[in-house]
């Protein structure tokens, strides 16, 4: 899936570079509030995809004794910098422009070559569009796109096509305060398209934003993926019940995964390293991006006391 994500980023990266290009260009030659802010928009998001790749790169660093689980939570900071940059600069310097603007209104010279440009910017920005969509449905199997997204834990698919998605959009409402203003002769209507043009990249933000803070903090792997674990601990003979599951992505591709099982009491020390042995290489032959088991052999009784410690220590504390 790495390779289908920066083949989705180099596809945007290269489209966005061009399209902010002739965008500002055409901008500064028609005096145009809204196409100045699809410049800016498409400006953000050239950035945004080198961030990416950047935060790719740092997160495929080898665990050392500083990181000792790896860097790959790296690339979910650099997924939550790119939506405060998309809010902050994106819906910022557009909403601004806008109201300025709408202020001070003035007419937009030679408004055919903003179509032209436009509908270009919209053709690129589609092909981009169509490659994230397709990488993403593939990887969303029979899942629904809204669950695929609250489950997804690769932020480079998603946010990709969160932002061709806007840009757009964006591309659309640009293209109506245009139109409106040049068959009105209301001049505002190309500031209002430019507040407009804000309020998607701000809305897109913030939902950017809270899908990869949960990723950040912490996302136990899929449903399906503990389901079958249990599975398995429940088919092993030496086994005889499973007190707790937990995991976390430390990347896309990164489960760390820790289990307290209570063996049977009749196992010998060495019979009971032996099935967490072959237990631990069962669930990493099925699951490859499970790279950290960690297997614990505690009584349910055992267990039950320890929970009810911590549960104690975290009311003292006040921490529950």
């Amino acid at each position: 899936m790495a390779h289908g994500s920066k083949k989705v980023i180099y596809a945007a990266l290269a489209g966005n570079t061009l399209i902010s290009i002739t965008k500002f260009a055409a901008a500064i030659y028609t005096g145009s509030s809204a196409m100045l802010s699809e410049g800016i928009h498409s400006l953000v998001d050239t950035g945004n995809q080198g961030l990416l790749l950047y935060g790719m790169k740092r997160a495929s660093r080898k665990a050392d004794s500083e990181h000792p689980f790896g860097y790959g939570v790296e690339l979910y900071f650099w997924a939550f910098v790119v939506a405060i940059l998309i809010f902050a600069v994106g819906a910022g310097v557009s909403i601004y422009e806008g109201i300025q603007k709408l202020l001070e209104p003035h007419p937009v010279s030679n408004p055919l070559v903003n179509f032209v440009v436009l509908g270009l910017a919209f053709v690129f920005e589609a092909a981009a569009w169509w490659i994230a969509l397709r990488e993403f449905t593939r990887a969303k199997g029979r899942r629904s796109y809204i669950a695929a997204v609250r489950q997804s834990k690769d932020p480079t698919v998603f946010t990709v096509l969160f932002e061709d998605s806007a840009a757009m959009l964006g591309l659309i409402i640009a293209f109506a305060g245009l139109v409106a203003a040049e068959m009105t002769g209301i001049e505002w209507f190309d500031g209002a398209a430019s507040v407009a043009i804000g309020v998607v990249l701000a809305g897109t933000a913030v939902l950017l934003a809270f899908e990869t803070k949960g990723l950040l903090i912490g996302e136990a792997a899929a449903p399906e993926l503990i389901s079958t674990v249990e599975q398995m601990v429940a088919r092993n003979e030496a086994v005889t019940g499973l007190n707790e599951l937990r995991t976390m992505h430390l990347g896309p591709h990164d489960v760390l995964m820790a289990i307290s099982l209570d063996f049977n009491d009749a196992l010998s020390a060495a019979e009971v390293e032996e099935a967490t042995s072959d237990l631990e290489a069962e669930i990493k032959s099925h699951y490859r991006d499970v790279s950290r088991v960690f297997i614990e052999a505690q009584s349910r009784r055992r267990h039950r006391e320890a929970l009810e410690r911590d549960a104690q220590r975290d009311a003292e504390t006040g921490t529950a």
